[in-house]
């Protein structure tokens, strides 16, 4: 052996020794640790011995807190190992800046709880695909689809004799392993304009409360974010929603956590069908192969008679809501009444008194968070999202509705108006975007006709009665949702436009087919009402998509589905035409049926928003006499300006859809009463938009207001809230928002190829034809005089538009759009004579060439 070889050696291992800190026993008291048996080496805490300062709380799944740290322990019984749960997430308080606020359902998701080893895994079951067991592809059920494990945490102990384990349940509802809480990045945001939620932190976050039921466990635990140098644009100063975010650094959101016992009972999953709306959940049959192989399963309560095959049976469990005794005095016979006009449409499906109320007593020892509940809940938030807000959670692997809230804003109700620059375009809600029954939507709407009453003289007792239709409309349609419906934006088509103020057929039929549209307030043309404002009941398509969903099933599998076939075929009767929001038109270019629409009504909806628009222009003539009162700020009056517009651009909008509209039948081939598919808006009904819009919007004297009442449009000052901007009523950014909304539906590309397409298939308003419409709608009328200061506005987006069209080159399906965009600058060029013209028309004709020269011939680099 090499001798300087084992010298090195030795030195190494020497260092290797020094350098690592080990614990050397004495060879007397290593020997007597060898010859210890492991079990007294190290001995085990028993469940018992860790659970000795705790507070227990019983339950589906026992749960225990630490009384000295707060520690979760969560102890699993050996035969709840190996099985689903559903789980739930509903927001206890939140923040709307990103998403969150009380009462917001997070839906339910399958959850199994299993064993590996010395670990416990939680995973996320996936229930979109369905394999016929008898099929031999069943057994390859699993490939290629995700199950993942969301969490694994340690056995802290475990009874050998009972098989009961016991974890930590901290590592899992502490952090985001079972749902993501804080949004993704959007790439879409432009710096500083996402709210800057920051990172969980650990130390900060808690559990809040334990609440055990015996088939469901409950947990709300607070999530902190702390962000040290939040960075966000300088928000609105006239909204007091803003003052409810206290410190940007540190937000809390309150999570309420559930695991449920998958339900045991006779509960049938019944299958969606497109003629109908039902919430539900998707499933793919992988095993059929006809050209549908779906077995989408609708959302419904699980209804049994306590009489089965009779005809009119009470249910074995009705619909039980509580009002919240938080819910003002005032309000709640209105609630209620509203609540149970359902068991008009139960009772056409077969059951008496399916749905109840009862009033939650001010000493009740549960709250509205609790699932076993359901709640019509109350809020009055510094950021309201809503008026109403009905969802539910289901059993993903069934259907069925376990549980429902409805949240009701209460500022939707006082009609209050956030203080806000309405005269920067960038701050107006001119959108027919995002959920309307949200702030945005139904409240507008509100806000809309309580101030078009005052206006037009009404008594603070007509007013209130307003108020009350509002509610009692609002319920209807929350409490809709939490049965299942999905929404119906084509209900509204129901009445003729010669019918729709008259008061006996709405008190017989109702004003629409369904109360889950978003129609508009049938406000007549005189200002008083002759009718209802709003829908006094559950339509005829409520009243059949009731019947379909929960009547009776029979037993035998092939006469319930002949039942169900001869419900559905009356899907082609008008009154119960139906378009969700899937299909419906509400954002440029999106939908392609126009009458299936928000805040649209009767079955000429171009005649009715005409004659709303000739309406509301009215009603700015008394607006100042009727709402500037004696004592107080322009506030209120200011506040009917904004209402009255915004409802005067909403119509404008609903005209525009007709325009390369294409109307949709979804009956079946060899359906009675089924008509083709598509069949584009008649020529005739197009024009009739395109001039509602040259009058209405376009005209030189579309925006005329009396001078008197534009002095007068004054925010009230509070503090400093007119820091950084100017308070001055900026009207022209006001009516160009508008003529902007209608533009981005007129020159959508979506639109204009539609409008190309259906000439195939009989559409007779062609492209060039609405081209030719639009730019004399927009030029003619001024072409050889001066043009006022709205109309150069208009003029000049319109020419933007037609050259941004020409700059979109690798577009080929766009070629003749491009074309005709071309052909309309080269006309409108034409038009630019300034002879006789004052200064600052000629100065506007001249940059009008100089961009049309731009865009027709650029300048090559």
């Amino acid at each position: 052996m090499n001798k300087a070889f084992t010298k090195r050696s030795l030195v190494t291992a020497l260092s290797l020794v020094f350098a690592t800190p080990i614990a050397i026993l004495p060879l007397n008291a290593q020997a007597a640790e060898a010859a210890k048996p492991a079990a007294e080496q190290q001995k085990k805490k028993t469940i018992a011995d860790l659970l000795k300062n705790t507070v227990a709380h019983p339950g589906l799944f026992d749960m225990y807190q630490s009384k000295e740290d707060g520690t979760l322990y969560m102890k699993l019984k050996r035969a709840q190992l190996g099985k689903e749960y559903i789980h739930f997430i509903q927001s206890a308080d939140g923040l709307p800046e990103v998403g969150q606020f009380r009462g917001a359902y997070w839906g339910s998701r399958l959850y199994s709880i299993d064993r590996y080893f010395n670990r416990i895994e939680i995973r996320s079951e996936n229930t979109s695909f369905y394999f016929d067991p008898s099929n031999p592809l069943s057994k390859a059920k699993d490939a290629n689809i995700n199950r993942p494990v969301l969490a694994s945490v340690t056995i802290e102990a475990e009874d050998e004799k009972s098989g009961d384990v016991l974890i930590k349940a901290s590592g899992i509802f502490l952090s985001e392993s079972l749902r993501q809480v804080k949004p993704s990045a959007n790439p879409d945001a432009k710096p500083g304009e996402q709210f800057p939620l920051g990172n969980l932190n650990a130390d900060k976050t808690k559990p809040l409360s334990v609440h055990n039921y015996p088939a469901n466990t409950d947990l709300v635990v607070e999530y902190v974010y702390d962000n040290p140098q939040p960075v966000r644009k300088q928000q609105n100063t006239f909204a007091i929603g803003e003052f409810a975010i206290t410190d940007d650094r540190s937000v809390s959101l309150r999570l309420r956590h559930s695991f449920i016992e998958m339900p045991k009972n006779t509960f049938q999953p019944r299958l969606d069908d497109p003629r109908v709306g039902y919430f539900g959940e998707i499933v793919q049959d992988m095993t059929a192969a006809d050209a549908t192989p779906y077995r989408d399963m609708i959302s419904r309560w699980h209804l049994e008679k306590k009489n089965p095959g009779a005809a009119l049976s009470e249910p074995v469990e009705p619909i039980v809501w509580w009002i919240e005794n938080t819910t003002p005095h005032e309000y709640r016979k209105t609630i209620a009444d509203a609540v149970l006009a359902w068991n008009s449409s139960f009772e056409k499906a077969g059951f008496k008194n399916a749905m109840q109320v009862k009033v939650q007593p001010d000493n009740a020892d549960w709250d509205a968070g609790d699932i076993r509940y359901n709640v019509l809940r109350w809020t009055s938030s510094p950021t309201p999202l809503f008026s109403g807000y009905g969802p539910s959670f289901t059993n993903p692997r069934t259907g069925q509705i376990l549980g429902a809230d409805i949240m009701l804003e209460y500022t939707g109700i006082t009609r209050r108006q956030e203080l806000q620059n309405l005269f920067n375009a960038e701050s107006l809600n001119l959108s027919l975007g995002g959920d309307s029954m949200s702030h945005a939507g139904l409240y507008e709407g509100a806000q809309f006709g309580s101030h078009a009453l005052l206006a037009s003289g009404a008594s603070a007792g007509e007013v209130d009665q307003f108020v009350k239709e509002f509610l009692y409309y609002l319920v209807l349609h929350e409490v809709g949702h939490t049965l299942g419906l999905n929404h119906n934006m084509k209900a509204s088509q129901m009445i003729g436009f010669e019918d729709i103020h008259d008061h006996k057929k709405a008190e017989q039929h109702g004003l629409t087919g369904s109360v889950m549209d978003y129609p508009a307030i049938n406000f007549s043309p005189d200002g008083k009402a002759k009718g209802n404002y709003y829908t006094v009941k559950p339509g005829p398509y409520d009243d059949w998509a009731i019947e379909f969903g929960y009547s009776e099933a029979l037993n035998d599998p092939a006469a319930e589905q002949k039942r169900l076939d001869t419900i559905l075929a009356r899907s082609t009767e008008p009154q119960l035409t139906f378009g969700n929001d899937a299909d419906d038109m509400r954002s440029p270019g999106a939908g392609i049926d126009p009458r299936v629409m928000i805040y649209d009504m009767s079955g000429d909806a171009v005649s009715y928003a005409e004659q709303r628009l000739e309406t509301i222009n009215t009603l700015f003539g008394g607006l100042k006499s009727k709402l500037a009162e004696s004592g107080d700020s322009y506030q209120q009056l200011t506040n009917g300006f904004v209402a009255l517009n915004t409802e005067y651009a909403r119509n404008t909008q609903v005209v525009s859809r007709y325009v390369g509209g294409v109307y949709v039948d979804r009956g079946f081939a060899g359906q009675s009463g089924a008509v083709q598919p598509f069949t584009p808006v008649p020529k005739a009904k197009q024009q009739q938009a395109m001039d509602v819009l040259s009058e209405f919007l376009f005209a030189p004297n579309a925006f005329d207001r009396p001078a008197d009442l534009l002095t007068h449009l004054q925010h009230q000052r509070r503090s400093f809230n007119f820091f950084g901007q100017t308070e001055d009523p900026k009207l022209h950014d006001l009516a160009l928002a508008m003529q902007k909304a209608v533009f981005d539906h007129l020159l959508h590309p979506v639109v204009l190829k539609r409008l190309q397409d259906s000439r195939l298939y009989g559409n007779e308003y062609t492209p060039a034809m609405m081209l030719n419409d639009l730019t004399e709608a927009v030029f003619a009328a001024d072409a050889k005089g001066n043009v006022n200061s709205y109309r150069q506005n208009l003029q000049r987006e319109y020419v933007n538009r037609l050259s941004s069209m020409l700059k979109k080159t690798d577009s080929s399906d766009q070629h003749s759009a491009q074309a005709l965009a071309r052909y309309q600058l080269s006309e409108i060029s034409e038009r630019l004579r300034t002879s006789g013209n004052n200064t600052e028309t000629k100065a506007h004709k001249d940059m009008l060439k100089f961009l049309i020269k731009q865009a027709l011939e650029p300048v090559k680099a």
